[in-house]
């Protein structure tokens, strides 16, 4: 049996015992719907870990089981169920979800309408000659497309436009680089939006679960600085070890925008919709109710189609709304403070707190899907927050930030594994970049951020 298969195959029986062990045996200060929620919050972790089913199987999974264990529909019935099958259902159509469907489907149509191409020729093609500084704008270009596409997707655009770039590369270690750059500007670029990332989303629905919200240009004010920092890091370092001063880069790129009346109005609707999202302060739309806005005017002017519609990530759409619910189920039957009182939080000061969640955060997504990561540790992290009187909001960004720190391994993101497929990357190469990157952002993210939000006023 491969050992891929064998991984599953232990991971799915580790995953059963988990889930059976609070059922089987009495859990001390844990109620039942809690020792409930236990089973199931142990099964994901196994399960999220050891991938033995898809990651979204265990996120559809972690629902199904809450409404049958949780709810008014559960099949050994509560005494007083801690929740409603309704709220359980209700994380597949989350206002968050909603906000990453807009941001999908505008990220889909500009590959279908190749405006992502276009714009990363039009932004590199005043650098041609200098190949530090076209690695510069390419980390800049790719880092921008990844505040609003999926890493995942504008790693594979940039991948496609950087083929001509390599080719004009004199030697090994150039295009070392610039392989290197661009999935490093990927995974910090997502930091920067709420539509960024899943760790995001994951995030802003927990918080909107207790009350609490973060507007989309916020989360820029908050996030920003420190993305502009890391990618001038990455860059700095990139050049120093791989790309000597004064390279010469022949580039051969040129930017052709479609004119066609269907790219025109995706184009229309596009920025508006970042418009409206970077000035949300002024006219007072939600976010959430604006990145609805593209969903209605491409489907309805046919500039994207159902086609187009069935191609969107659907996957990772439902890992989020899976994170959701389990946040909600960890909370409602009152798991949280179980598990925080097995601790004593108190004699922690907070910035060691802090410190030791985005730790946790980084290595966990160095290993596992940092969705996954987030799913797991967003939960804990906010009722530790409420607990121990801290930040509710400070707490959601430093554990988002966090899980998009953990670069350091080909199977760390997509963005990591698509540039190690390209063969120009060795494992150790990218294991040291990435820890340049992501071991400085994680003690600024703790140490740094905290301190520079509140003095903004944030």
């Amino acid at each position: 049996m491969p050992a891929r298969s064998r991984t599953r195959l232990v991971g799915g029986l580790v995953a059963v015992l988990a889930f059976l062990l609070p059922l089987v045996l009495d859990v001390p200060g844990l109620e039942e719907p809690g020792e409930r929620m236990l089973a199931i919050f142990l099964m994901a972790i196994v399960l999220f870990v050891t991938e033995a089913i898809p990651l979204v199987a265990t996120a559809v999974l972690i629902i199904f089981l809450e409404v049958l264990m949780l709810t008014e529909q559960a099949l050994v019935p509560l005494g007083e169920p801690p929740a409603t099958s309704r709220e359980f259902w209700a994380a597949l159509a989350d206002p968050v979800i909603i906000l990453f469907l807009g941001g999908f489907l505008i990220a889909d149509g500009a590959a279908k309408y190749a405006l992502d191409k276009n714009l990363a020729a039009l932004f590199l093609t005043p650098f041609r000659g200098d190949a530090r500084r076209a690695m510069l704008a390419l980390i800049l270009m790719t880092a921008a497309l990844s505040m609003f596409m999926s890493n995942t997707a504008t790693t594979a655009t940039m991948f496609a436009v950087l083929l001509p770039v390599l080719a004009g590369l004199p030697s090994v270690a150039a295009r070392t680089g610039f392989a290197l750059a661009i999935p490093i500007a990927a995974n910090v670029g997502g930091m920067g939006t709420p539509v960024g990332s899943p760790p995001n989303a994951i995030a802003l629905g927990a918080l909107a679960a207790q009350g609490e919200s973060i507007s989309f240009v916020g989360w820029m004010a908050a996030t920003v600085p420190l993305v502009l920092f890391l990618l001038l890091l990455g860059w700095a370092f990139l050049s120093w070890r791989y790309v000597p001063a004064r390279t010469p880069l022949d580039l051969q790129l040129e930017a052709r925008f479609s004119r066609s009346p269907a790219a025109v109005v995706f184009y229309v609707t596009a920025g508006a919709t970042v418009l409206l999202w970077l000035t949300e302060a002024l006219h007072g739309i939600p976010s959430t109710t604006v990145g609805f806005l593209p969903v209605v005017v491409l489907l309805a002017t046919t500039v994207m189609t159902g086609d187009d519609l069935r191609a969107l990530q659907w996957p990772v759409l439902w890992l989020v709304a899976g994170g959701i619910a389990l946040g909600h189920g960890v909370g409602a039957s009152g798991l949280d403070a179980w598990l925080i009182s097995l601790v004593d939080w108190s004699q922690l000061p907070g910035v060691v707190l802090l410190l030791a969640l985005a730790g946790v955060g980084v290595a966990l997504s160095a290993v596992i899907s940092n969705s996954a990561t987030a799913n797991l540790l967003v939960p804990i992290a906010l009722a530790l927050a409420g607990t121990l009187g801290l930040d509710l909001a400070v707490v959601a960004l430093v554990v988002a930030v966090s899980c998009g720190l953990g670069m350091f391994l080909p199977v760390s993101t997509p963005p990591n594994a698509i540039a190690y497929a390209t063969g120009t990357i060795t494992t150790p190469q990218m294991a040291v970049a990435g820890m340049v990157v992501g071991l400085t952002g994680l003690f600024l993210t703790a140490l740094v951020l905290p301190r520079y939000w509140a003095l903004v006023g944030l």
